[in-house]
């Protein structure tokens, strides 16, 4: 018996803990845990059934396009006399990589995602990618229109200071690839190398101007690297 209440116990704990943090996270207790059980799980953890692996990773398709529809139609309210060149710009400033990374940070994605510990790197590069997946979850386990008001009220809102974001520019590519194309000086960006590791790459790129070698980038993705040298460049 005493064996039976342990079993319990030692799987309720880790339930416990993901509907806590998703209260926290969302402001709403979930309705269906297995999905966001199954948002919080990155490929290096999850099991093999049927020659598919469990992990986040159809979410985190999901959630992408989800959350790009609900920044779309904040930022298309938000700014009614804006074209949209600028909208798509501040769209692309809010979901980029290295920002939901940031922001999965700042929420505390951390805490809840699943990924082989064995690997520390993989943590920092995972976590914008689980916070899509989470988006994804909630959108099926609530429909849209809440998915939408957790993006805004929860996503947005508290962590966006939309001024400053259209003011800023961190597309560091961009900016080099219009510098060069000012002066009239031909650019390009080459992957130099791809290290594999078990459960990841990482490339390094570097720029060239005038065929002169500048910037060397590293980065866990292609864009990753070419933005790293950029700049610094």
């Amino acid at each position: 018996m005493w064996k039976l209440l342990t079993r319990k116990t030692s799987h309720a704990t880790p339930d416990k803990k993901l509907i806590t943090a998703i209260r926290s996270i969302a402001g709403f207790a979930p309705s269906n845990l297995e999905l966001y059980r199954l948002a919080t799980m990155h490929s290096s953890r999850g099991k093999e059934v049927n020659g598919f692996r469990e992990s986040n990773e159809r979410l985190e398709y999901l959630g992408d396009a989800i959350l790009g529809a609900a920044v779309a139609d904040y930022l298309f309210k938000k700014y009614p006399f804006k074209d949209e060149g600028f909208l798509t710009e501040i769209r692309s400033r809010i979901v980029n990589r290295e920002s939901l990374n940031n922001l999965a940070r700042k929420i505390g994605i951390s805490s809840i995602v699943q990924f082989d510990p064995k690997n520390a790197q993989l943590q920092q590069v995972i976590l914008g990618n689980t916070l899509e997946a989470l988006v994804g979850a909630v959108y099926l386990d609530k429909g849209y229109i809440q998915c939408k008001k957790f993006v805004v009220d929860k996503l947005i809102q508290p962590y966006f200071d939309l001024e400053v974001v259209i003011k800023s520019n961190s597309n560091h590519k961009s900016r080099v690839i219009e510098w060069a194309q000012r002066n009239s000086k031909e650019i390009r960006f080459e992957i130099l190398d791809v290290k594999k590791n078990k459960n990841s790459k990482e490339f390094s790129a570097q720029v060239f101007i005038a065929e002169q070698p500048f910037g060397l980038g590293y980065g866990f993705t292609k864009k990753k690297a070419e933005q790293d040298a950029a700049q610094k460049t």
